[in-house]
C-alpha cells in the first residue's frame, strides 16, 4: 500500500510530538512511502529554522529514503483543479494531487484535507 505522509506528519514524527506514535504506525515496511518535493521543502525549512542545519539535513536524509516524487506538469495541473474544487492552498493542493496521482493514501494532521477522498486525518 502506498502512503504519502504530509509535512505535518513528518514534523510530528521527527520532533516526537504527541501524535508521533500514530504517524510511526504508517512508517513500516508494509507501506511504500512517497514524498512530494514540496514536503521535503516544508520539513527541511521548519526543522532548519527550529533546530539548525545539521538536524534539517539529517531529517532530509530520512525523507530521501522514501520515494521522492517531483512536481510534474500533470501533478501541477491536477493540483490547480483540486485547489479550485476543494478550496485548498497551493501546498495542500500539491500534496493532495501527488497522492491522487500516485494512488496513495494521504496521511495528515492538516484539517484542510480532512474528509477528502483518499485522506487519513489524524487528530
Amino acid at each position: 500500500m502506498k502512503i504519502l505522509l504530509d509535512s505535518s506528519g513528518w514534523i510530528e514524527f521527527f520532533t516526537d510530538g504527541p501524535r508521533a506514535n500514530r504517524y510511526a504506525g504508517y512508517l513500516t515496511s508494509r507501506h511504500q512511502i512517497i514524498t512530494p518535493t514540496i514536503v521535503l521543502y516544508e520539513v527541511y525549512k521548519k526543522i532548519k529554522r527550529e533546530r539548525g542545519e545539521e538536524a534539517a539535513m539529517q531529517f532530509a536524509g530520512r525523507l530521501h529514503t522514501t520515494h521522492v516524487i517531483p512536481l510534474t506538469e500533470s501533478i501541477a495541473l491536477l493540483a490547480a483543479d483540486l485547489s479550485l474544487q476543494h478550496r485548498l492552498a497551493m501546498a495542500d493542493a500539491i500534496v493532495y494531487a501527488t497522492g491522487r496521482d500516485q494512488e496513495a493514501e494521504v496521511v495528515t494532521g492538516d484539517a484542510d484535507l480532512e474528509g477528502l477522498p483518499g485522506v487519513v486525518y489524524i487528530k
